[in-house]
């Protein structure tokens, strides 16, 4: 059903009032006087004034605003101050659209930049949403055109002072991307990003941002012993049940190498406890990857499974369904040991082991995933489980020899499998 011709009438009160709905979609009543002044009618009662004119070659439809809350006199003379910026060449739609975009806050550009950047990772976006909370979290509702290059060096300072400078530069890399987002992102009607520079790179044109020297601890050969009873003495915890499950946790970081997003997202479709192998399918290096359970690591997971009916063998409470961050219990175990470490600590020290016992080049690397794109040999190598099962099963033997656990020990807390 089309909507009735309505030939053009001096748009005024008493006519407007008058105007009927449309039984479907809308219609217009063009003004007798004003050309382009229109008023639209909609289907659910709703009127409001419009401008229809002719701008850089397209016919553009202005809204003006809503009847009543405009009157008809206030829309006429709004419809010729724009018909007079149209005159001398502005493009109000244009303007209108920078106008909105120059009043985009930080969190509108996080928002945005989570929705269209889709394949971020849960752990990524945990670091970031921490990070606007943190370091950035009086910048919320700051346009983001109002934050200067100056603002950028006080906050990069002051987070520095307050929080380690390897923070204050994690901040800034974040908000770097976060700007170069916004300006590929935010444009006006004529293409032009409404941001014309990212701040942020007011560090590396005066080379303020920090030195921060890679890390490169791991937990010492003599240090694992007191490690080792500390994570199990998690098993007892009385308070946390996760904490039984965050000691099976670290043991897997150790005993793998795995990075933690890696080990967190494990799920147990992931494992073939009658192969023994596991596939990771999500790495770092996009590369999906299939390694052999140790006999240590075969049987933590056997009772790992006896103890959750989760999807995820290291299952979180959160909205993950994973294991995200179990701060709470490094810190006890850091406290008990006297041993400081981190989740990649565990995977340096993994990688320490393999090499003081003289594991292949070859197979460490694609134990703990690392491309080997420079070396035109390793091109040539296919490593399968079954050639990387004997170097993953010593250096699971070394770490228990560093632990110094007795016989009798291993077989109360956690007894080793042998194969047949």
């Amino acid at each position: 059903m089309t909507t009735p011709q309505i030939l053009p009438h001096k748009i005024t009160k008493s006519y407007v009032d008058k105007l009927s709905t449309p039984e479907t979609g809308q219609a217009f009543v063009r003004d007798s006087e004003l050309r382009g002044f229109a008023v639209r009618i909609t289907a659910s009662g709703s009127k409001s004034f419009i401008l229809e004119k002719r701008i850089d070659g397209k016919v553009k439809r202005l809204t003006l605003g809503r009847y009543p809350e405009l009157t008809v006199e206030q829309a006429r003379k709004e419809a010729h101050k724009l018909l007079g910026h149209i005159a001398v060449g502005r493009n109000p739609t244009a303007e209108k659209k920078q106008e909105t975009l120059q009043r985009t806050t930080l969190k509108q550009a996080f928002d945005d930049f989570v929705k269209i950047r889709k394949n971020l990772k849960e752990r990524t976006l945990y670091d970031y949403r921490r990070l606007m909370k943190v370091a950035f979290a009086d910048w919320q509702e700051k346009a983001m055109i109002g934050i200067s290059k100056d603002m950028v060096t006080k906050r990069h300072s002051k987070i520095g002072t307050e929080r380690g400078e390897a923070y204050a530069n994690l901040s800034m890399r974040f908000l770097r991307a976060l700007f170069n987002f916004a300006i590929a992102q935010y444009e006006d009607g004529s293409g032009h990003s409404v941001l014309r520079e990212n701040p942020v790179m007011r560090l590396t044109q005066t080379r303020a941002w920090y030195r921060v020297d890679r890390r490169q601890t791991v937990i010492k050969p003599h240090q694992l012993s007191l490690w080792y009873e500390s994570v199990m003495s998690l098993k007892q915890d009385p308070i946390s049940s996760q904490s039984a499950m965050v000691a099976d946790y670290l043991l897997f970081l150790l005993f793998t190498g795995l990075r933690r997003q890696e080990a967190a997202t494990l799920k147990w479709s992931d494992i073939d406890l009658n192969d023994r192998s596991f596939t990771l399918t999500d790495t770092k290096n996009r590369e999906p990857l299939t390694l052999p359970l140790t006999d240590f690591v075969f049987n933590l997971l056997q009772n790992r499974k006896t103890a959750t009916d989760s999807e995820y063998v290291f299952a979180g409470d959160g909205k993950a369904g994973y294991l995200i961050e179990p701060r709470s219990q490094v810190q006890k175990v850091i406290k008990l040991s006297g041993v400081s470490f981190t989740l990649h600590d565990l995977r340096r020290t993994f990688i320490t082991v393999a090499e003081s016992i003289d594991i292949s080049a070859y197979a460490l690397k694609r134990l703990v995933n690392h491309k080997m794109t420079n070396d035109v040999t390793a091109g040539y190598i296919v490593s399968d489980v079954e050639r990387l099962r004997k170097p993953m099963e010593q250096i699971s033997i070394q770490l228990w020899r560093y632990f110094k656990v007795s016989e009798e020990k291993k077989v109360l807390q956690l007894p080793i499998h042998q194969n047949a």
